[in-house]
């Protein structure tokens, strides 16, 4: 075997994932509020960069666009500025965007613990300091649900106390709000909801205490035979026992309740679709002049650093107009499409595949996908996912266009309601009154649409 050196050239092409891309990609997934987030820390770390203050009512001097700012400026010798903010990011004159309007981040809020309400309520009902030793330890034993996780006899052998006085203060906190709190299993639970709620039917105790699994499963009529009384009263019985609260310490602790920001709004006027891409909370950025002339007259090493700076706010400000007439020509290929449900509401949402809108805006079904992810649009109709209008399509028997699976479901559900409830309607009985409005579905699949609702099996919404 020869072996021997020898040098040789090879022209290739490669994709290669740069940073700036990855930046973009990013960006596009964001939801408003999440890029909000990403421009302030960006703010904070990049000197270049710096908010355009938007005019007041009342200002009589317009603020210099930056594209005077960038025009007047005399460091496109060593940089190019105009391939940055020049290929294809003009803003469109029709994409207005939403009015500034106040954010309230927590208009619904409970941020007091189960442990604090408890612990108020022991502190205003005791004075003895062993009792208060005992209801302490107790209370901080009970789970986020409301229940006890620690036995009598742990809290009597921790304490060094006897398991009656440990009883005796248990039942104390077990009179507390919220009622059922303190219990040591879920029929302890729901018999003190009803105790608490003066029930004292017999047929409901007895139904908690022993056959609560039965009722699970709904046999009401085998519960009926062991207690000696029809499915009927067994029914009305368990009617009573979901009133209750199986979980009753949940209403407690919870983070603050947040309200989803729509990313796009469309609105009809004249009978003309407008689309607002939602950018109140995505603040106007521009770059700092007085960099511009820095990077000119400073030496090698703070040029080479301030213009890495500027290409990162470049690419961040480029990467945010990209978003924004990304989000703009899918949601207006969407209304192009979804035309009948924008018209005439949900009932007429047709199947679509984001193959589809990717032809038409003339990019990848990447990114369509990214572009919709998390985001919402506010229609005519009410706020929806934009996922929502990607449906997949269910086939129609009478040779139609196909009908979109949420319009399936939406009819399963409409069936359903109406349906008598001593008789339900079986899964197979709906894929039947479903193909004589001629859409072909099995019964598989009606199980697996009604599952996907949240609605129980015939068996168990029969009503006696």
């Amino acid at each position: 075997m020869n072996l021997d050196h020898s040098l040789k050239l090879d022209l290739s092409q490669k994709l290669m994932m740069t940073p700036e891309l990855r930046q973009a990609i990013s960006i596009l997934q964001m939801s408003a509020l999440e890029l909000s987030d990403v421009i302030s820390e960006e703010i904070l770390e990049n000197p270049v960069l710096e908010i355009i203050e938007k005019e007041g009512p009342d200002s009589s001097e317009p603020s210099e666009p930056i594209e005077s700012l960038r025009e007047s400026e005399p460091l496109d010798d060593y940089f190019n500025w105009a391939d940055y903010f020049n290929n294809g990011m003009e803003r469109k004159t029709e994409q207005i965007t939403a009015d500034d309007k106040p954010i309230f981040e927590a208009f619904l809020k409970n941020n007091v613990s189960l442990h604090e309400h408890l612990e108020l309520q022991f502190h205003l009902a005791v004075r003895d300091e062993k009792t208060k030793i005992v209801g302490n330890y107790l209370i901080g034993c009970i789970d986020d649900n409301g229940y006890l996780c620690s036995t009598v006899s742990e809290a009597a052998l921790a304490l060094g106390l006897t398991e009656a006085f440990i009883l005796e203060v248990l039942g104390l906190i077990q009179t507390f709000d919220p009622i059922g709190v303190g219990a040591r299993d879920l029929q302890e639970c729901l018999i003190l909801q009803l105790e608490q709620k003066g029930i004292s039917n017999p047929l409901v105790k007895a139904i908690v205490v022993e056959h609560l699994p039965e009722v699970a499963q709904g046999r009401y009529k085998g519960i009926g035979d062991k207690l000696g009384c029809n499915a009927n009263q067994i029914q009305q019985a368990v009617d009573i026992i979901r009133t209750l609260d199986p979980k009753p310490g949940r209403a407690f602790g919870k983070e603050n309740s947040s309200y989803i920001t729509p990313d796009i709004t469309v609105e009809r006027i004249n009978g003309e679709y407008i689309i607002l891409v939602n950018e109140s909370n995505t603040p106007a950025l521009t770059i700092n002049p007085y960099y511009r002339q820095v990077a000119m007259d400073t030496d090698h090493e703070s040029k080479k650093f301030i213009e890495s700076r500027l290409q990162s706010a470049f690419w961040l400000i480029k990467s945010i107009e990209q978003r924004r007439q990304t989000l703009y020509k899918v949601m207006e290929a969407i209304i192009e499409l979804q035309k009948e449900f924008f018209d005439q509401g949900p009932k007429f949402l047709r199947p679509l595949i984001m193959k589809q809108v990717a032809e038409r805006v003339e990019v990848h079904e990447s990114t369509v996908s990214r572009a919709v992810a998390n985001k919402y649009v506010n229609t005519p109709h009410g706020l929806l996912s934009l996922r929502s209008f990607f449906s997949a399509a269910v086939h129609n028997s009478a040779g139609e266009q196909d009908v979109a699976t949420s319009n399936v479901k939406q009819k399963i559900k409409e069936l359903i309601t109406g349906e008598n409830a001593k008789d339900p309607l079986s899964d197979q009985i709906l894929a039947d009154i479903l193909c004589q409005h001629g859409i072909k579905i099995s019964r598989r699949t009606v199980t697996k649409y009604r599952e996907e609702l949240g609605i129980v099996s015939s068996t168990r919404r029969k009503r006696y």
